[in-house]
């Protein structure tokens, strides 16, 4: 009686903490109780500073799509229609639609007061995101990027110039910066489906170029891997400080997440304060080149390649597969009017559809079925598959997830203990299993026909 009183007095720490990452495996999280891998497709930010979105109906559809993830920036950046190509941009209110942190006096934006309005909405909505399930990643600032969104920054005209915003040399807006963090960190403290994102893409406003992805080619992007300079990280880790410091008096701890790239680098060291590794764009080696962080790796913004749902499910499947904690598409079929996610823009740098978000939830659904908790990615376990590239993850002898991308069918070969072996060929597009099969296995090469497929397919083996 003793034991099960302490077990279940551990259950109930667990369930009362936000998420964080798993004790058992901290490349995964932990969330009211139970083991979490987030897959996710959502708007462009702007829900809750855009005062012409309809909020609920978004997470409603988030939640019915088996969607457990959104993004949201502050109002400490917003952009104007047409920005990045984005015919409609949820991050680009209409005029006098835009709802700020700040109250409005005399036409400008007062950055000593704070919009009690604002504050409300933004607990609402973080609030019932929560009772649907769904994790909020609050990003609390953005890089500026340009001149035409320096037009409408809130911080115009406070700082000489939008390179030095994020950087400790910004004068009085260091002040206005930091009450802003903490005042948001303590209204939703009490909330569980937070994590805290320090700034978005930093690299952009001040950057370091580090990583020369692929040497026979050009070293200038997208062939790079641009990260912020000691300016920009300075100022990181005070904002990191100060989420941990408001939160130090608080009932609650939340994960802090630090935005490094796009497509991937391999880390000296990991931000002072920060809990997770976001990266944009990401290959499939941002996580096996950081694996050993042993921390979330994760790929919070994707798009920039059309509008087709193939590249995006794969894109997902990879990183997933891979290894990652965290997948996030940046879902352009949401916009005002459309928060039901069926917005088919056709001028758009990206995509999004409700197909697109069905596939996901079959990815999140296939890593379900897993012992994720005990697996690792295993390269080693495909051996060779020919005309097809490999992802694979592992617990070596019980389990195993593999995604391939290319065409077949082929002759797969799996390095795998001896054991009795079962295989299901799943199909991404559907998550119906295409065929299923004992494999009593002696040792060593193991040889298996994979199914014709076209783009993609996936295996699923358990002892």
């Amino acid at each position: 009686m003793r034991y099960l009183f302490i077990f279940a007095a551990a259950i109930a720490a667990l369930c009362a903490e936000p998420v964080r990452p798993h004790p058992a495996n901290p490349h995964y999280f932990v969330f009211r109780g139970q083991p979490l891998v987030i897959v996710s497709s959502g708007e462009h930010y702007g829900a809750v500073l855009n005062q012409d979105f309809d909020w609920r109906k978004y997470l409603d559809t988030l939640a019915k799509d088996g969607m457990n993830y959104t993004r949201i920036f502050t109002g400490a950046y917003r952009e104007v229609p047409g920005d990045f190509g984005i015919e409609r941009n949820t991050l680009a209110p209409a005029p006098g639609r835009f709802l700020a942190p700040w109250p409005e006096r005399e036409g400008k934006l007062d950055l000593q007061g704070q919009n009690e309005a604002y504050f409300t909405k933004l607990k609402e909505f973080v609030t019932e995101a929560g009772k649907r399930g769904i994790i909020v990643e609050v990003t609390l600032f953005c890089s500026t990027y340009g001149e035409k969104q320096w037009s409408v920054s809130p911080f115009n005209g406070a700082v000489k110039s939008w390179k030095d915003l994020h950087t400790l040399n910004n004068g009085d807006v260091l002040g206005v910066q930091e009450k802003l963090v903490r005042r948001i960190v303590r209204e939703l403290n009490p909330l569980d489906n937070v994590i805290f994102e320090i700034q978005n893409e930093p690299w952009a406003d001040r950057t370091i170029v580090t990583e020369h992805l692929n040497p026979y080619m050009p070293k200038r992007w997208p062939n790079t891997a641009d990260v912020a300079d000691d300016a920009s990280l300075e100022w990181q880790k005070h904002v990191a400080q100060w989420v941990h410091s408001e939160e130090a008096a608080l009932p609650n701890r939340h994960m802090v997440a630090w935005n490094v790239c796009n497509f991937g680098t391999s880390l000296k060291d990991v931000l002072e304060g920060a809990d997770i590794v976001n990266f944009h764009y990401a290959y499939p080696q941002a996580v096996q080149w950081n694996y050993g962080l042993n921390m979330p790796i994760a790929y919070d913004e994707t798009g920039f390649i059309g509008n087709t749902d193939a590249a995006y499910r794969k894109q997902s499947w990879r990183f997933i597969l891979a290894g990652g904690s965290l997948f996030n598409h940046l879902d352009y079929s949401f916009s005002v009017g459309k928060e039901d996610g069926t917005d088919s823009q056709p001028k758009s740098p990206g995509g999004g559809s409700p197909a697109l978000r069905r596939q996901l939830r079959m990815l999140r659904e296939f890593i379900e079925s897993l012992p994720y908790l005990r697996m690792k990615p295993d390269p080693q376990v495909v051996a060779h598959a020919p005309g097809a590239v490999a992802e694979a993850i592992g617990a070596r002898g019980q389990a195993y997830g593999i995604y391939l991308t290319g065409s077949g069918p082929g002759d797969l070969a799996l390095e795998m203990p001896a054991g009795e072996y079962m295989l299901e060929w799943v199909d991404p597009l559907t998550g119906s299993v295409l065929d299923q099969r004992p494999l009593p296995h002696r040792g060593g090469t193991a040889r298996i026909k994979t199914p014709p497929f076209a783009e993609d397919i996936a295996l699923r083996i358990r002892k």
